[in-house]
């Protein structure tokens, strides 16, 4: 089946978007809820997308605006029965086309680095020493646009 993605533009859709990011983040990683959730989610100035297949979500990311040339891309998440179907990659094509309409030169991110193989295949480069993000290790990334 097609797997399509689009901007979240309503309610029920950011419902499943923040639904995916639980059964990912917070079940399967243990990542604290209180963390996973936070006051970006809500922001105006943010883009969420979602990737469907047929009428099912299956996978979604967070785009994040932090200065005049740069995006942040967040919260990068398929549902486990999904992965390795290049679902990640078509989120990622889009949160960088969004990047580009916006002006954005750069895109970053902070990566797991159990995904770092992921975003190297995307072009992207990790800088500095790994770091501790809710229990799990990660690396900054970087790729301009």
């Amino acid at each position: 089946m097609k797997t399509t993605v689009q901007i979240v533009t309503n309610p029920f859709q950011k419902e499943q978007a923040m639904a995916i990011r639980f059964q990912v983040f917070v079940e399967e990683q243990q990542v604290p809820s209180s963390l996973e959730i936070d006051e970006w989610d809500n922001h105006s100035d943010v883009v969420h997308l979602l990737a469907l297949q047929g009428e099912e979500a299956v996978g979604t990311a967070r785009v994040r605006f932090p200065s005049v040339t740069t995006a942040k891309l967040e919260r990068l998440a398929t549902l486990p029965n999904y992965r390795g179907q290049g679902i990640g990659q078509l989120l990622m094509k889009q949160a960088e086309a969004v990047a580009i309409e916006r002006g954005k030169k750069e895109m970053v991110l902070n990566a797991q680095v159990q995904a770092l193989p992921f975003y190297h295949r995307l072009n992207y480069r990790d800088y500095g020493e790994p770091f501790d993000d809710a229990g799990i290790p990660h690396k900054t990334m970087t790729k301009s646009l």
